[in-house]
């Protein structure tokens, strides 16, 4: 068993980014916040699954080529080698629960040159 307040851990950004309550030994567990106008690298992972819920705000989450506007209460699911990209292109922040499973160590490709679909 394992007990874990949020309180107790911080955003990688400070005020943003996200915040590990969990990372392994069989998946990682984040609250994940952006700013308006934040967003991440496009990358993939080649054994992991990413698995995003929206607990508040909006937010696109482009998968390979498609771009996924997600709302409070909508949840995607990322395969492995999927490459993904997160942008808040928004007014107001968004706060989402990401999963990612099975936990490995390093298992994050990023893709510097992804160009964001029209």
């Amino acid at each position: 068993m394992k007990v874990v307040d949020a309180k107790d851990k911080e955003y990688r950004f400070g005020d943003s980014g996200p915040k590990y309550l969990m990372k392994g030994p069989r998946l990682n567990f984040a609250i994940v916040r952006f700013n308006p106008g934040q967003d991440f690298t496009a990358h993939y992972h080649s054994i992991m699954e990413e698995d995003f819920y929206i607990v508040e705000g909006k937010i696109d989450i482009y998968v390979d080529d498609t771009k996924n506007t997600l709302s409070e209460g909508q949840f995607i699911h990322v395969a492995p080698k999927e490459v993904h990209y997160v942008a808040n292109h928004y007014s107001e922040p968004v706060v989402m629960v990401s999963v990612l499973g099975p936990h490995q160590d390093v298992d994050k490709t990023e893709v510097p040159d992804y160009k964001i679909p029209e």
